[in-house]
């Protein structure tokens, strides 16, 4: 991927540039920005992959990303592509524009692992169904 080093200098969101052109920061702005770090950072976990390693196919520092997923600082617009094929998923979905339906890229690891449970023979799953309804019923008191 190419070198993006100049993304690490963004400002954080809650500053206000001092240039007579520029726009405040809308709590639209600021809630965009948090979910669309959100997402990037569930795609991130749910390929098991560090935030460093992220950070290093993409070529900014760990700490840029960092606050890219908290949203604390704006991510350029130019990373999007970048994102998008990385994760296989379309820049819409990071941007928040399409269900969880129509989303693409690996599975989530809750559906993976269900996947697998699936495969087993049907006394193993009836333990593994049995252990999680003990759980969940643990869980709801």
């Amino acid at each position: 991927m190419s070198n993006v080093n100049s993304r690490a200098a963004n400002p954080p969101l809650s500053s206000l540039p001092s240039h007579p052109m520029a726009v405040a920061v809308t709590p639209q702005d600021e809630h965009f920005f948090k979910a669309l770090g959100s997402r990037i950072a569930e795609l991130r976990k749910e390929q098991g992959l560090s935030q460093q390693a992220l950070a290093d196919e993409l070529g900014i520092a760990q700490q840029t990303l960092a606050h890219y997923e908290v949203g604390r600082a704006r991510m350029p617009v130019s990373l999007l592509p970048e994102l998008a094929r990385f994760f296989g998923v379309a820049a819409d979905d990071l941007l928040g524009l399409r269900s969880n339906a129509a989303k693409r890229g690996p599975p989530p690891r809750l559906q993976r692992h269900m996947e697998r449970i699936s495969a087993l023979p049907k006394p193993r799953q009836r333990m593994v169904m049995e252990v999680l309804e003990a759980v969940l019923a643990q869980s709801s008191r």
